[in-house]
């Protein structure tokens, strides 16, 4: 079960066992209550009786309805969870010994086509000596990578969703060395930020670890 299905689950029985619990203590105050103003005579020890032989029944009911309950929900919020195969689509693995310096490949990760480029020294210099204060969306390379030669983002312009140019050796690239949308312009640099056009953001950077030198796991 997924960390937030268990909160569900947890905050709903949780919210039951105190309205329970709340509700039992006030009924025992309750019942305190009438014994202290009552008579103690026979016959009201006699309704005492019955009435106390009756109110065990009803806690015991409550509890055996509570354990119903609590019985039901379970594999009904268990039933909200994504099924298994759902979740093998949740990351994708990728193997990076094949792709040289300066090459780029797409792979697809929830639907979406993820660009991973292993940029050479030249484009790590150029991604860095940039301003920061000077870009629309201000974040430092080193800020969107774990190793700097390697870029891992979603390929996805900002602007209205279209799939920039740039992958392959001969599409154009812009006029920052990164992506090109020619849907509207947005030209991106070689960190993936945006420097020209109306893409409001910079290309994002989907989760991902290195599960050793050459194996990438995305998602």
């Amino acid at each position: 079960m997924s960390l937030a299905y268990s909160y569900l689950l947890f905050i709903v029985l949780g919210i039951f066992l105190f309205c329970y619990f709340v509700g039992t203590w006030v009924w025992i105050k309750v019942v305190e209550k009438e014994k202290k103003t009552h008579l103690q005579d026979d016959k009201i020890s006699s309704n005492n009786n019955i009435k106390n032989r009756r109110d065990f029944l009803y806690l015991s009911s409550l509890t055996i309805g509570g354990v119903g309950v609590a019985t039901f929900m379970w594999p009904f919020i268990k039933s909200m969870n994504p099924a298994e195969d759902t979740l093998a689509l949740g990351t994708t693995e990728v193997d990076l010994s094949n792709i040289g310096e300066g090459q780029s490949i797409t792979v697809k990760w929830r639907g979406k086509p993820i660009f991973i480029r292993k940029r050479t020294p030249q484009e790590i210099k150029d991604a860095n000596k940039i301003d920061i204060a000077a870009l629309r969306d201000p974040e430092a390379d080193t800020d969107r990578v774990k190793k700097p030669e390697w870029l891992i983002l979603e390929g996805v312009c900002t602007h209205l969703g279209c799939v920039p140019l740039g992958q392959k050796t001969t599409d154009l690239k812009g006029e920052y060395n990164g992506w090109f949308c020619p849907c509207h312009g947005s030209h991106y640099d070689s960190s993936g930020r945006i420097r020209k056009g109306p893409a409001p953001e910079n290309l994002a950077v989907p989760p991902y670890e290195f599960i050793s030198d050459t194996l990438l796991k995305i998602g």
